[in-house]
């Protein structure tokens, strides 16, 4: 059976998503409580989106294959429903800032990672001293200058779409750069802090911290509103564009079709997929 596994994290004291050596990560540590919980030698994980170092989740998701009857042996005589007695048991023994929100069968088709259709995050800015709360300060950055969010959501307009964004993102080997960005917009909540949030397909290496960085430009009047697409326009890293710190950055939602859809748009992305890296 495929597992879909909803989870969130606070990313301060990992080094990113994937597991690397002599590192505590994200995935290495829910890996490892998985295999603990389910009495495996191992339990290897396939990701929505792999967040960086220092980058948080409220709504990350992941999928695990496991024999049925692995799951119902790891519930012992508990009468609990198998599925919800292993998402207690792994929650009891991961750390406090990992959690397991749910563990559920996932339909057919069903792949975390291809048949998502779109990643949402959030970065959230104290722009004023009144709002700067020092019980966030792991998760807001604070800017000295105030912000002027008209100016900032002029400018991420023509960001928006099928785009090439090489000028945004650090290059790999062989990787494209091309997404199709669906939202890119600032406002306040109730408390005054900005939160800009981006939605896409997919994102590559420091995109969104990077976007992010170039609209603050605009909104705090050190560029014109035209800068941000006059970069993404050169298609290459510009030295003018600071990538802002991650712990501003939570990943908050990942987007999936209706059940009958999984397992062609899974099929879709991992043609494109192929058809890229050829």
């Amino acid at each position: 059976m495929r597992l879909r596994i909803d989870c969130a994290y606070d990313g301060t004291d990992f080094s990113g998503w994937a597991t690397q050596p002599n590192l505590r990560t994200v995935q290495g540590t829910l890996e490892s409580a998985l295999a603990t919980a389910l009495r495996l030698p191992e339990a290897r994980v396939v990701v929505a989106g792999r967040t960086d170092s220092g980058v948080h989740a409220r709504g990350q998701v992941a999928h695990l294959d496991v024999d049925r009857e692995v799951v119902a042996a790891s519930a012992g005589r508990l009468t609990t429903p198998p599925l919800e007695a292993l998402a207690r048991r792994v929650d009891g023994i991961l750390p406090p800032d990992l959690r397991v929100r749910r563990v559920s069968e996932a339909p057919p088709g069903f792949d975390a990672r291809f048949s998502a259709i779109w990643r949402r995050y959030a970065y959230r800015i104290a722009d004023a001293q009144a709002v700067a709360d020092p019980l966030l300060r792991g998760h807001v950055l604070t800017w000295g200058r105030t912000l002027d969010l008209d100016a900032m959501n002029a400018a991420a307009a023509p960001l928006i779409g099928l785009q090439d964004f090489a000028a945004f993102c650090k290059q790999r080997e062989g990787a494209t750069t091309v997404r199709t960005l669906l939202e890119l917009a600032w406002s306040r909540d109730e408390r005054g802090l900005v939160v800009g949030s981006v939605r896409a397909d997919a994102f590559c290496h420091n995109m969104v911290r990077a976007l992010v960085g170039s609209l603050i430009a605009v909104g705090e009047g050190r560029r014109p509103g035209s800068w941000p697409a006059e970069v993404m326009a050169g298609r290459r890293r510009d030295a003018g564009v600071h990538v802002v710190h991650p712990h501003g950055l939570t990943l908050e939602e990942v987007g999936y079709p209706d059940d009958a859809e999984l397992a062609a748009q899974s099929e879709r992305t991992r043609a494109r997929r192929e058809a890229i890296d050829a």
